[in-house]
Parts: C-alpha cells; structure tokens; sequence
C-alpha cells in the first residue's frame, strides 16, 4: 500500500513486517521516469536539479531510495544482493502504478536497474545507465564498493564505518550517513562481487532502448564496441566526473532527455 506524506513524499510496504521503501514525486504526464541512486547516495539529493531541469521537467518522476539508503528503511536482516534491491525496488514500482517506466540510474542504481529489467521487463520501458557498475571487481580494486569490501563486515561495523566515512569526502558522506551500516556494507560486498550472469551480459541481452552515459574525460568504458554492436547508445558527457548528474546538470539533462526521445 502506498502512502502518501508532505509534500510529494510517498512510501510503500515493501515486506510483511512493514518495511518500507520511499520516495520523493513530481507529478506530470507519463511515461513516468524512474531516478535509481548510487551505493550510499539518496536520490533526492543527486537527482532533483536535473529532474526539474527545463527538459526534463513535466514528467512524472520518483526519486526513489533503494531499501538500506536514503529516506528508506534500513533493516539489518535483509542480504542487499543486488537481485533482492531489484525485486524490492519492483515492489514499491508495482503499489506506486507503476508500469513501463523510463529508469535513469546511476552507478550502483544502474546495475540494480539491469537486474529490474531482466527480472522484471513489464516495469521497465527505456534504461538509461550513468556510469553503472557493469562488471564484478578484481580483488585488488580500489574503488568505493571494492574499499568496502575489504573489511570483514564485523570489522566495518565496528571500525570501518568510520574510516569510510572519512575516506569518502564531505559530499558522499552527507549521503552515506543516512545508509543503514549493514545495508552499505552487503551491498558494496554484493556490487563488487556483481551478478551472474554479469551485470554486463544481462545489459547486453535486453531487448529494450538502453543508453549509457559516461565522463567524456575517462575516454570511453570498457566493452564500449560490444554495447554498441548490441544496440545500447553509449554517449560521454563532458566537464564532469562519476557523478554525472552533480558536475554538469545542463549537460546531464540534455544527455537524458535526448535518450529518452530518441
């Protein structure tokens, strides 16, 4: 059941005992467009710029937390693979009427949305990715989720917390701190070790309109001829980083808006 708070906030019961995944609504025509943030973000906060941005704005939009993160519940009994993010993200699509959604999601967020789309096809219409994790991590990464997964995850809850938060930099951790620890952990663990098949080949194998955006300046992501010959529109933005979305929203807009119109 969805419920329905101030000021476009909504919500719905996600498990039996309550569990709750929320959201914040625009209201517009539809399609209606999904935002998906990444590990430890909220996607309020990484998306509302861009999603009232003038081309994108009159859409209906949710900018939705996944379970663990954000304005969501964060419960520690939950395993946070990368399937059950996706199962439980459908849940809370399915009680919001949600059907046939462009979904834009962004790094972590965009390998929970591949795994939405090959589990879940009627929900998703159109898949735009930023930056996605489309590959499991070699042991010896150094990335966010990889970082993370170096800890035994009594350790991270004692002390790692703590030093993540502090390695991450002011602006992830305003987001993080809002994430349940076990909830960031198991799903750093489970976004490292990726999916199988792979995040990648299930991309690769879906039978719907699929861009991927990424940082003009990191030349273009791994596999970028193969997502091409497989019909996915692999486009690079310029002046910015991972977080697309936060470096050059105009830009970012009018990458979304164009794939999602093409």
């Amino acid at each position: 059941m969805v419920g329905i708070g101030e000021k476009g906030m909504r919500g719905a019961r996600v498990r039996a005992d309550g569990t709750t995944i929320r959201w914040v609504e625009l209201p517009g025509r539809e399609p209606t467009r999904v935002y998906v943030h990444g590990l430890g973000a909220s996607s309020a906060a990484y998306y509302t710029a861009a999603a009232t941005h003038p081309v994108l704005f009159g859409y209906r939009g949710l900018l939705v937390d996944l379970l663990g993160f954000g304005l969501s519940d964060r419960p520690a009994d939950l395993d946070y693979t990368l399937e059950q993010h996706a199962d439980l993200l459908g849940e809370a699509l399915i009680q919001a009427g949600v059907r046939s959604a462009d979904v834009i999601a962004h790094s972590m967020g965009g390998a929970v949305a591949i795994v939405l789309a090959a589990r879940h096809p009627e929900l998703v219409r159109r898949l735009l990715l930023v930056d996605a994790n489309l590959d499991p991590l070699p042991p010896d990464a150094s990335t966010g989720s990889a970082r993370i997964r170096s800890y035994r995850e009594a350790d991270f809850l004692a002390y790692g917390w703590d030093e993540v938060i502090e390695w991450a930099g002011a602006h992830w951790a305003a987001t993080m701190r809002l994430a349940g620890r076990e909830a960031l952990y198991r799903s750093a663990v489970h976004l490292a070790n990726g999916t199988r098949p792979t995040m990648r080949q299930l991309l690769l194998d879906l039978p719907i309109p699929r861009t991927f955006l990424h940082p003009a300046a990191d030349g273009k992501p791994d596999g970028a001829a193969e997502l091409a010959a497989s019909g996915v529109r692999v486009v690079p933005v310029p002046d910015c980083g991972h977080n697309i979305m936060l470096d050059n929203v105009d830009g970012f807009a009018h990458a979304v808006a164009q794939a999602l119109t093409a």
